[in-house]
C-alpha cells in the first residue's frame, strides 16, 4: 500500500526542500517520540517534511484497510477530525471519490495547509477538538490517532455527528486497544451497530495481557527506506481500530486475530467468533477450509 502518487512526488518535493540531513534527525525524533507514546509536535518545516515521509504513509494504509470494511455503505460526505495532513481523507477519497465534502477538522493551520494541498475540494476548519461541543454532521466521521491526546467522552459527540458511520483507529498498543474498547462500549450502550473487526456485539472476549490489534503492510519509499536506515522494502504498522453504523449490517462469522501458522497440510487460526475466541486447526483434509484459510490474513473475516 502506498499514498496516491500525486501526493509521494509533492512529499518528495518538500523533503528535498529542507535537506537530507535535518530530515533525518527530525525523522529520529518523531520515532523517539512515537515509541515513548508521545503526541508528535510538529511545529517546524523539517518535523512536518519527516512525519510526511515516515508516518503519513502508515496512517493512509492503516486507515485505507479499515475503511475497505466499509466500502458497501453510502458514502456522500467525510469529516476527518485531528486530521494532520490529511492521510485518513485521503484513505476515504479512495474508497468514496465521489464524497463530497471532506471536511478537515485540525488545530494547527500549517498542517490543515497541508492536507488541503492533497486533498483539492477539501474544507478545513482550523479549531482544537477539546473545545468543540458539537461537530458538522457527515455520513463518516473519522477519527484516525486522534482521540489518544484527548478525554474518550468526545467519542459520543463525533456519534452526534455520524449520519451513517463512525471509525475510531489507534496505535496497536495495550493502551490504543483500551482507547478503542472503551469507546466501542459506550457507544454500543447509545445505540450504535457493529460493523468491524468485532463479529457480534457481545463484551470484547480478550483480555489482559493479550488485546486486539491487526496490521497494515506499508511499502516504503526509496527516501523512507534512508531515512529509517531500512533494509527492508516495508514496513506494517499496527493499529487498533472500531467501526460502527447507524443500521445494522451482516457481521462475518469470525474475524482472525494472529497471522495464521502455516505448516505442512495445516493451518492453525486464532479467530473471534461470536462466542468468544477460537483457536482453530484446518487440515488439507477440508479442502474447502483448507484453501479458505490459505487466503486468510490477519485481520481477515472468516
Amino acid at each position: 500500500m502506498q499514498l496516491p502518487p500525486l501526493v509521494r512526488r509533492a512529499i518528495e518535493e518538500r523533503a528535498d526542500s529542507v535537506g537530507f540531513p535535518a530530515l533525518k534527525r527530525a525523522a529520529a525524533a518523531l520515532s523517539d517520540a512515537y515509541r515513548d507514546g508521545k503526541p508528535a509536535r510538529l511545529t517546524t518545516e523539517e518535523n512536518i517534511a519527516a512525519y510526511l515521509v515516515t508516518r503519513m504513509p502508515a496512517t493512509y494504509a492503516a486507515t485505507h484497510a479499515v475503511l475497505d470494511e466499509l466500502r458497501e455503505l453510502p458514502i456522500g460526505s467525510v469529516l476527518d477530525i485531528g486530521a494532520g495532513t490529511g492521510a485518513a481523507a485521503l484513505a476515504a477519497r479512495a474508497h468514496f471519490p465521489a464524497a463530497q465534502p471532506i471536511t478537515l477538522i485540525e488545530r494547527d493551520p500549517s498542517l490543515a495547509e497541508t492536507a488541503v494541498s492533497f486533498l483539492p475540494g477539501a474544507a478545513a476548519i482550523h479549531a482544537d477538538l477539546s473545545h468543540m461541543t458539537s461537530f458538522p454532521a457527515h455520513d463518516l466521521v473519522i477519527a484516525a490517532w486522534s482521540l489518544g491526546e484527548l478525554t474518550a467522552s468526545i467519542a459520543a459527540r463525533l456519534w452526534e455527528a455520524a449520519r451513517v458511520a463512525l471509525v475510531v483507529i489507534e496505535p496497536g498498543t495495550p493502551r490504543g486497544a483500551d482507547l478503542i474498547r472503551g469507546v466501542r462500549e459506550g457507544l454500543l450502550g447509545l445505540g450504535a451497530h457493529m460493523a468491524a473487526p468485532c463479529p457480534a456485539e457481545m463484551p470484547c472476549p480478550l483480555k489482559a495481557p493479550d488485546w486486539c490489534h491487526f496490521a497494515a503492510r506499508v511499502e516504503r519509499s526509496s527516501l523512507h527506506r534512508r531515512v529509517k536506515d531500512g533494509a527492508l522494502g516495508y514496513e506494517d504498522e499496527k493499529y487498533s481500530y472500531v467501526a460502527l453504523v447507524r443500521d445494522a449490517v451482516a457481521l462475518p462469522g469470525g474475524r482472525v486475530l494472529r497471522r495464521p501458522q502455516h505448516h505442512p497440510g495445516l493451518i492453525e487460526l486464532e479467530v473471534c467468533t461470536p462466542s468468544g475466541v477460537a483457536a482453530r486447526r484446518v487440515g488439507k483434509r477440508d479442502r474447502e477450509a483448507f484453501r479458505a484459510a490459505r487466503k486468510a490474513g490477519w485481520g481477515g473475516r472468516l
